[in-house]
């Protein structure tokens, strides 16, 4: 590390954390010449991660779109900041563990779509009329059937349905 103040590359650690959920260490350094103390943070750097459009062009896998798709289904629904960056950051950890290197668009839209379904069902389905390419309304209706299906199914909705 090269200090902020001078410039001088020697220094110590002074104090050392985990931080981020144990995803980055936090190093407290000092200079050892001219004393300054200032902080850096050490993370791991994944390989990066290409998305295949459906268009064939590569791109890198951004997580801050990824999250500006979710926010505006979110929009005007009881959606917290922090649910959509949880649920962010799992997909692209799921991401990385599932692909090596390339990632479909498909794939993408798949995940958030799980992911919205069990935050918000009608963002789910907001989501789900942008991202995925709908031939006609019959698919449309049909999604949503599938969606209250499993709604339907699952023992905590029956639950509050009956209590």
């Amino acid at each position: 590390m090269r200090c902020i103040q001078c410039g001088y590359t020697e220094d110590k650690v002074v104090d050392s954390r985990m931080s981020r959920e144990g995803s980055c260490i936090r190093r407290r350094r000092e200079c050892l010449r001219c004393g300054y103390r200032y902080t850096t943070y050490e993370q791991l750097e994944r390989t990066e991660l290409r998305v295949v459009k459906r268009s064939n062009v590569h791109e890198a896998l951004n997580r801050e779109k990824i999250l500006r798709g979710m926010i505006e289904a979110c929009e005007k629904r009881p959606v917290s900041m922090e649910q959509l960056d949880a649920a962010a950051d799992e997909m692209v950890a799921e991401l990385h563990r599932d692909h090596v290197r390339e990632v479909p668009t498909a794939t993408i839209v798949m995940k958030v779509v799980e992911k919205l379904q069990n935050i918000d069902p009608v963002a789910c389905i907001r989501y789900s009329s942008k991202y995925r390419q709908y031939q006609n309304a019959e698919e449309f209706i049909e999604m949503v059937r599938k969606m209250e299906s499993l709604r339907a199914n699952d023992p905590l909705q029956r639950k509050l349905k009956l209590g």
